[in-house]
């Protein structure tokens, strides 16, 4: 994991909001994607704040794309936010 990536979450009524800082590289992805298998199966409207990343590694990118292939079958309402959202949508 990149030593200064971490991320912050909180809950509201219905939603799940992740707060993204930091340099975003594999290792992060993988930290991020375990976090998203924790959540139980449509709990959740999830945001995801993409805001306070640094850096988008294009490895981070592919490993978190594949995976989150995966993980989004059971998990609706996903929503990225910020100035990299492009970047880490399918």
């Amino acid at each position: 994991m990149a030593s200064n990536f971490k991320f912050f979450s909180h809950e509201t009524r219905n939603s799940l909001h992740l707060k993204l800082y930091g340099d975003f590289d594999g290792n992060s992805a993988l930290e991020l994607i375990e976090a998203l298998k924790k959540i139980s199966d449509n709990s959740f409207q999830i945001f995801i704040d993409t805001e306070d990343l640094k850096t988008i590694s294009s490895f981070g990118k592919d490993v978190f794309q594949k995976n989150l292939t995966i993980e989004t079958k059971r998990l609706n309402g996903l929503i990225f936010i910020g100035k990299h959202k492009y970047e880490l949508t399918l």
